[in-house]
């Protein structure tokens, strides 16, 4: 039987990475102990698929930040400002890469593809000079053959990496990417001699950008590539992986012709239609990865399915040459349902978790070659019959409701300029407004509280005294805005555990986990939770704790919300029915509470949707169905209220300048969103000659970095944002929430944004 894995989770089954990286970062663990817990845990993943008997293990998935953080630092490809000259990378380059420090700021983080990982973003120009500085991909496949785990080691591509990376600031915007091939093909070169040298016969290249609309010249760079690499690849065995869509056809003939490579990934899951290219033709000698498992859902797989697929493939391209394997990695999935321990027993039987997916890999693979345990897959059929006959799963009221969506418009009846006005006469805010993205800090005396109240082995405090304390970090939270002289306030978010999460609680049709923790960037993780069925809000979800702030000050209070669309792409969706679907049935419960909030008297209110951007699809001919129907989705939010209540969104961390039309399209009042940390890209669009006739707040300071911009620097970033857009539009506020950051940062920070933006304030007022 052949198995593989894509990739599997590095966080650890209780977060490990996490807390040993933040430890690390405040100086209370050492490089050793860091490293240490890093070994433990890529032990305990060889360990686990080697006994559950998958072929090709994955090695160097594994990473501290992020993989092409991890390509970054084996190319050398370090940015000057970083001070780095040369040697073996370290830990003080390599975060100072991810995080920023106190003389350079971070370099750009954005979505790796539809999905809610973050990668940073390679800088690269003519002048680069690229050098084998990280040995980690030899470093990890001679530890795992120590432990008697022979592995794959998996690499960026070459191609991929190049044009998932970026023009370095002042490089002439006509220099090509693609034409530093030469420069680092060498590198990788080394990097597979250094492999076969130490006992590797195999590679894994991940090369995810052949799902996208390549131009010729692109797929041609593919094709010059692996003919380079063609030598150094002779009597070694190369995987080419690609994931998370099709391989569209010309795309497809590229890939299935390349020199030196040995076998072929396919995502079959999300990419259903590779299976017509398979079908029409597959390179005899080759073999056929196929990716039947899904690694980016956590529900059970349907294993006669998949093995009537596994079978057909076999037909076509030959017996012993399909090996069972993941959609993609599994870094995109909960670790080990194991750790659940409040799910229901009929829920639990219809998930798959990182570990249960390895286990049904292995099991279609023993399947494949006759080997079929009929006990599983019984139990498996069993699983899926219930599913799809629970009661818990259908509303006919909420699908009626959402079917009845179809065809309106629901869009506000007054145009946003005459809102605008209706507003700033009601709410009477200054130019160059203030505000913040929503979440405070969240110290430890709040977290512990939050455990004391909702854990059930240390549940120490009553729930009056629970709500008390959440009331007393609100008005801390208040009293700070004022005194830093914010314009428009927001009550922090204490009671909050996460965006989504918080919301789903209270929503019909979820579940939720204990452990299903996710990576999202570095040590942040979140915790999706998971729609099963229909959506529908029983009750109201934030009105009290949204009015009860209001009235501690004589400021506007946002009411925040988290938008349907944000709430969609950052939960476990189920697979059953269309997502638009479910994306309808959340928006009808969001205009609810819209409406609750508005009628409680908050007058602007902020409808989040972050993740708007991640979920487009990766292939243009599937894109304008997405965003008309996540732009109608949040227009269902708040199309029935005043035209003197402001409604907010809020953007973060991905690329929006090519979707900027159905940003404005979504007819928010105003827009927050990111722009500090992607060095101002954002207001390019505007320089290009698009006209936003709505409040438009570009962050003026990176969130994600403990670095705390100076006043002249955030004043600066607003005199960019002045020149290209218009001054009665234009607010002012960091790049996202303040949740991950200490008060030691956050304070003055904002103490310095507020400042810039008096200072600004009184440049206008004295050009006049």
């Amino acid at each position: 039987m052949a198995s593989h894995v894509v990739g599997y989770p590095r966080i650890g089954p209780k977060r490990e990475l996490k807390f040993v990286l933040e430890s690390f970062w405040d100086a209370k663990t050492t490089a050793l102990e860091l490293q240490a817990t890093a070994a433990d845990l890529r032990s305990y993943i060889w360990n686990q698929m080697a006994a559950a008997g998958t072929k090709f293990i994955p090695s160097n998935t594994f990473s501290y930040y992020d993989q092409v953080l991890d390509t970054t630092a084996m190319l050398g490809a370090v940015p000057p400002r970083y001070g780095w000259n040369g040697g073996e990378i370290g830990f003080d380059v390599y975060f100072s890469m991810a995080r920023g420090n106190a003389y350079a700021p971070a370099m750009e983080m954005t979505k790796w593809f539809d999905t809610n990982y973050h990668y940073i973003v390679p800088e690269l120009g003519p002048d680069v000079k690229f050098s084998y500085a990280s040995h980690k991909a030899v470093d990890e496949y001679k530890e795992a053959k120590a432990l008697g785990v022979d592995t794959m080691p998996v690499l960026i591509g070459p191609v991929s990496y190049l044009l998932l990376s970026k023009l370095a600031k002042g490089v002439d915007k006509s220099f090509s990417l693609l034409s530093l091939l030469g420069k680092i093909i060498p590198i990788y070169k080394e990097v597979i001699d250094e492999l076969k040298a130490a006992g590797a016969t195999w590679t894994q290249f991940d090369e995810p950008t052949l799902v996208l609309d390549l131009e010729s010249h692109q797929l041609e760079a593919f094709t010059h590539a692996y003919s380079e690499l063609e030598s150094s690849l002779s009597g070694f065995n190369v995987l080419v992986e690609t994931y998370f869509a099709d391989v569209p056809a010309e795309a497809y003939k590229t890939l299935t012709s390349l020199k030196g490579v040995t076998a072929f990934g396919f995502d079959l899951v999300r990419g259903t239609r590779t299976l017509d290219l398979i079908k029409s033709g597959f390179p005899s000698d080759k073999y056929l990865f196929a990716g039947v498992v899904d690694g980016r859902n956590i529900w059970a797989n349907d294993l006669a399915s998949s093995l009537d697929t596994l079978q057909a493939l076999e037909s076509i391209v030959g017996k012993g040459k399909v090996v069972v394997s993941t959609s993609c990695s599994l870094l995109h999935t909960a670790v080990d349902l194991m750790n659940e321990t409040k799910l229901d027993k009929e829920l639990k039987s219809w998930l798959a978790f990182a570990a249960q997916k390895v286990v049904e890999v292995n099991a279609l693979a023993k399947a494949l070659v006759g080997e079929k345990d009929e006990e599983f897959f019984a139990s498996n059929a069993v699983a899926h019959a219930s599913r799809k006959s629970s009661p818990r799963v259908t509303n006919e009221a909420v699908q009626k409701a959402a079917a009845g969506l179809r065809g309106s418009n629901h869009r506000r009846a007054t145009n946003v300029r005459a809102r605008l006005d209706a507003q700033q006469n009601k709410l009477n805010l200054p130019i160059l407004p203030t505000t913040t993205c929503g979440s405070y800090p969240q110290t430890t005396e709040l977290r512990r509280c939050k455990e004391y109240q909702f854990c059930p082995c240390i549940c120490t405090i009553s729930e009056n005294d629970y709500a008390n304390a959440i009331k007393e970090e609100i008005s801390k939270v208040v009293k700070l805005q004022e005194e830093l002289d914010l314009d428009v306030l927001v009550h922090g978010e204490p009671e909050r555990n996460d965006m989504v999460e918080y919301f789903g609680e209270q929503l019909s049709g979820f579940a939720f986990t204990v452990n299903g923790w996710v990576q999202s960037y570095g040590s942040r993780c979140v915790k999706p939770p998971i729609i099963y069925g229909d959506v529908s809000r029983p009750k109201a979800m934030t009105v009290f704790w949204s009015s009860m702030p209001q009235n501690m000050t004589e400021r506007p209070m946002k009411g925040m919300l988290t938008g349907p669309v944000t709430i969609l792409n950052w939960s476990f969706v189920r697979n059953d029915q269309p997502r638009h679907v479910t994306s309808y049935q959340i928006a009808l419960a969001i205009k609810d509470e819209v409406e609750d909030l508005e009628r409680a008297g908050i007058n602007i209110i902020q409808i989040d949707e972050a993740a708007l951007r991640e979920g487009l699809p990766l292939r243009k001919s599937e894109q304008s169905f997405y965003l008309e129907w996540a732009v109608h989705s949040f227009r269902i939010t708040n199309c029935g209220v005043k035209d003197t209540t402001q409604i907010h969104t809020h953007m973060c961390y991905s690329n929006v300048n090519d979707i900027i039309h159905s940003i404005i399209d979504m007819d928010a009042d105003v827009i927050t969103i990111e722009n500090s940390r992607s060095d101002e890209k954002l207001l390019s669009v505007f320089h290009e000659g698009i006209k936003y006739g709505a409040g438009i707040g570009p962050g003026v300071n990176d969130i994600h970095s403990p670095r705390i911009p100076s006043t002249e620097e955030v004043a600066d970033r607003i005199r960019k944002m002045l020149a290209v857009l218009e001054r009665e539009f234009v607010w002012v506020n960091p790049d996202c929430g303040l949740k991950t950051r200490k008060y030691s940062e956050v304070q003055p920070a904002l103490t310095n944004m507020v400042a810039a933006a008096k200072l600004i304030r009184a440049e206008l007022a004295s050009a006049k």
